[in-house]
């Protein structure tokens, strides 16, 4: 969420026109720009889709029309970056305009600024200096738009599941009321009726004010019906300028489907060719590597009572699962119910609150049935999880000693790290900063940098988040070969076709009964 600007007077709303005149951006430390010779002219009020490959510069352009983009100095200036082309937000330079847009990014970590979920939403409209009577009434209107009105104004954002921040940033978004939405993958960590509510309340928000619409999303089925135009950028290596489609979304759509496929865009009714594992998804059962059971979970930390100490709450209890040898398991279900917080568990990086995860021998190897006690080396050659927030697994500032670091800290060669490079398509990204990455290359990175370590399970929180269909089909068909090798791979999706991809068993849960008072 971006609100940077301090005014003595409410800001009074009015649709943002956005021109860009051979603009272009080359992160520091890459060869290749992100965007180049980027022609494009939305109106005020205009409702765009952006599409284009993974790579293709969508965030970036993004975060430049919200006045943030990275390495820029005090004066303005673009540091070690070079921006080339003029970029314009009402006929002046988005630095100048903060506070005209509003951002949902990527990571929904990354936009939660205070501890409450009211003090939150109302934490842009204050930095607009919007009276205060009307800011309490712009968070009420905008948490019921986002179908987070059941929660009370003091709840802890911290409690909050991944899907559950994405659509508070939202709210945030629209109880500024800019001139200018900006969403960055704004769906990707919903679940079916949590797509369907935020996408309903950016075109009740949009109704309302009238205001101007930038969206980046995969799949373009979700906001086909409510924008005016769809535009497709190429990657910024391409030599004939940044646009390659712009048009009515039906126009574009009819008329380009196979160019769309082949750029990687999910259109409407299409599902990528993945390579088939051997044999049935269903087929037999490899050996039994770690089994749950009664297990209840939480993020919580125990409390204190006086002079009692007093378990966490749990968000989930009495489940009860297997994870085998060459066999998948999909944890499905909707946000909040508590599916990152059991495979953290399941993983050993948190500690159950009742119940057991057992590793059997074949895991464990003399490391101790327990994986939440085991060392950091034991267990990351033995479970390696990818976080549903990828920079979380960053700690190197080149995509290569990313690659690299767990390797050399296990004592293992490198011989698997340019097989991930060339399959996860990130070869040339090699000398580039993590940070740098667009979300669904830091994606395909942190599902490498685990797989470089030779993990038996493999466990995965939203892996297909921010992929076109191209590098969706590269790593699930990836997935699929590792689990034929005798890999078992645990899911934590949303994606109904990656889990019919992999097969195996579903595991679904539901948020719990609240407990009365």
């Amino acid at each position: 969420m971006t609100a940077t600007s301090h005014h003595s007077t409410p800001v009074v709303a009015r649709p943002a026109a956005i021109s860009a005149r051979g603009w272009g951006w080359r992160h520091a430390g890459r060869a290749r720009p992100a965007v180049r010779a980027l022609d494009l002219d939305i109106r005020p009020g205009e409702r765009v889709l952006l599409l284009g490959p993974s790579g293709a510069g969508k965030s970036t352009l993004l975060h430049a029309l919200a006045g943030v983009l990275g390495d820029v100095n005090d004066d303005g200036e673009a540091g070690d970056s070079d921006e080339s082309g003029s970029l314009l937000v009402d006929g002046a330079y988005p630095r100048e305009q903060r506070g005209r847009a509003g951002l949902m990014q990527q990571d929904p970590e990354t936009q939660v600024v205070l501890s409450r979920v009211g003090d939150d939403v109302a934490f842009g409209a204050e930095n607009l200096a919007v009276p205060r009577d009307a800011i309490w009434a712009r968070v009420h209107e905008a948490l019921d738009d986002v179908g987070l009105c059941h929660l009370p104004l003091d709840h802890p954002t911290s409690a909050l599941s991944g899907g559950q921040k994405q659509r508070l940033a939202l709210a945030g978004i629209l109880a500024m009321r800019p001139g200018l939405i900006l969403l960055d993958e704004p769906t990707a960590n919903l679940d079916p009726a949590g797509v369907l509510e935020v996408r309903d309340a950016v075109a009740r928000c949009l109704d309302k004010t009238g205001a101007t619409l930038l969206v980046v999303e995969h799949r373009v089925s979700v906001w086909k019906d409510l924008v005016d135009r769809i535009v497709v950028l190429q990657p910024g290596s391409a030599t004939d300028g940044a646009v390659l489609l712009d048009g009515p979304p039906d126009q574009v759509l009819a008329d380009a489907r196979a160019m769309l496929t082949a750029a990687g865009v999910w259109v409407p009714g299409y599902v990528p060719e993945t390579r088939l594992r051997a044999g049935s998804p269903a087929r037999g059962t490899g050996n039994l590597l770690i089994a749950a059971e009664k297990l209840a979970v939480s993020r919580e930390r125990p409390r204190r009572s006086g002079f009692r100490k007093l378990p966490p709450v749990p968000v989930q209890e009495d489940i009860a699962a297997q994870v085998r040898a060459g066999q998948a398991l999909t944890v499905t279900g909707p946000n909040g119910a508590g599916k990152s917080t059991f495979a953290l568990t399941l993983a050993g990086l948190l500690e159950p609150v009742d119940g057991a995860v057992s590793a059997t021998t074949d895991l464990s190897r003399g490391a101790g049935i327990d994986p939440y006690k085991w060392k950091a080396e034991q267990l990351i050659e033995r479970i390696g999880t990818v976080f549903q927030e990828p920079e979380h697994q960053f700690v190197t500032g080149k995509v290569l000693d990313e690659l690299l670091f767990g390797p050399r800290h296990l004592g293992h060669g490198k011989e698997r790290v340019d097989e991930l490079l060339e399959r996860l398509r990130l070869t040339h990204l090699v000398d580039a900063n993590p940070y740098t990455l667009s979300g669904g290359e830091k994606r395909r990175l942190s599902v490498a940098t685990v797989l470089a370590a030779h993990p038996q399970v493999l466990v995965l929180d939203e892996p297909t988040f921010g992929q076109d269909a191209n590098t969706w089909a590269e790593l699930a068909s990836f997935l699929s070969e590792l689990l034929d090798a005798g890999t078992a791979v645990v899911s934590v999706t949303h994606d109904a076709e990656f889990t019919a991809a992999l097969g195996g068993t579903e595991l679904r849960l539901v948020p719990a009964e609240p407990v009365a008072p």
